[in-house]
This record gives C-alpha cells, structure tokens and sequence, in this order.
C-alpha cells in the first residue's frame, strides 16, 4: 500500500496499523508524535488506528537537548 509520509510517497510492505508502522520503520516509539490525517494521536492510540491507502502520515522525532 502507499501512503504519504512526512509528504512523501512510501511504500508500506507490512504494517496494517500506526505502531505496526513504527515498528517497521524502526523508531524509537517513546521518542515519535505522530499526526494521521491531519490528526495528532496519543501513543495509546496507534494500535488502534488502521492505515489505508492514500493515508497522510506525519511523524516528527522529539530531540532533547541543550
């Protein structure tokens, strides 16, 4: 499936929910906001939000630091 990626195209091979597709990427969920379509979730949220095709997926990686 595809779907829009920090306005990207991106081709998903496996992932059929939000953490599925944190997972696949390998990021550091803890460290990940993420906004699908257009809406900002809770990490509570993302094995309950399916992807479909043509999603909208922003992801943005919290840095701390001084």
């Amino acid at each position: 499936m595809t779907i829009t990626l920090n306005g990207e195209p991106r081709e998903i091979a496996h992932a059929k929910n939000l953490a599925e597709l944190i997972d696949e990427l390998g990021l550091p969920a803890p460290a990940i906001l993420v906004e699908h379509n257009g809406l900002a979730l809770r990490r509570d949220e993302w094995p309950t939000r399916p992807l479909a095709e043509a999603d909208r997926i922003e992801l943005v990686r919290i840095v701390a630091g001084g």
